[in-house]
């Protein structure tokens, strides 16, 4: 009997095939997703950062520390609230008023600045905020009109004046010049009739 060589060709094939089914195709079945969004119910879930390889690294936020440790020094304080942002209108105009009058004051004479327009705010002679206190007419040279003359809020004399205004605002340091409601520069005597109760820096300090 003669096996042809295609027959004898088939045979080998077969008996050398592997077990393994191909993968069956569906006409049934719908279309793989090229583009576009995923059908209804299909939709993907985004990888967690660490396993997402095309992940953008997310940026680092920085929490500031602001406890207050027992004891602090007022420079210590004033290092532990320096902040660009006020955080409140109020704040900002306390901390303007503190940056215009005394920035080139050291912590205690910003302080004592500070100070006296929270007296004033508290005091029932002035008006009762801040910002009241110090938009009142005619009461502070810096003031012009109902808003406060560009600050650049990056630098370090404004972070300071924003620490010395939480400072005061959450009565962390007491004042220096106790409950002094005036105050004017030393090279200027304006020879008011009040009571004279300290100098510090370059002003003066009276209620």
């Amino acid at each position: 009997m003669f096996v042809t060589f295609r027959s004898a060709f088939t045979v080998i094939a077969a008996l050398t095939a592997s077990s393994v089914a191909p993968a069956q195709v569906n006409p049934a079945a719908e279309p793989m997703v090229i583009k576009g969004t995923l059908p209804t119910g299909m939709e993907a879930s985004p990888l967690p950062a660490a396993e997402d390889p095309l992940a953008p690294l997310a940026e680092e936020v920085v929490q500031q520390d602001e406890t207050i440790e027992p004891g602090a020094t007022l420079a210590e304080t004033v290092a532990k609230l320096r902040s660009t942002e006020a955080g409140s209108r109020e704040l900002e105009c306390l901390a303007g008023a503190i940056y215009f009058e005394s920035k080139s004051e050291s912590l205690p004479g910003q302080l004592a600045v500070g100070h006296v327009i929270a007296n004033r705010a508290q005091s029932g002679r002035f008006p009762s905020s801040y910002c009241g206190v110090v938009f009142q007419r005619s009461q502070f040279s810096f003031v012009r009109g109902r808003s406060l003359p560009y600050i650049p809020h990056t630098s370090q004399d404004w972070k300071d004046a924003v620490a010395i205004a939480k400072i005061v605002d959450q009565e962390l340091h007491p004042s220096p010049v106790g409950k002094a409601l005036f105050f004017h520069a030393r090279r200027v005597s304006p020879g008011w009739r009040l009571t004279r109760v300290a100098t510090l820096g370059n002003h003066v300090f009276y209620r």
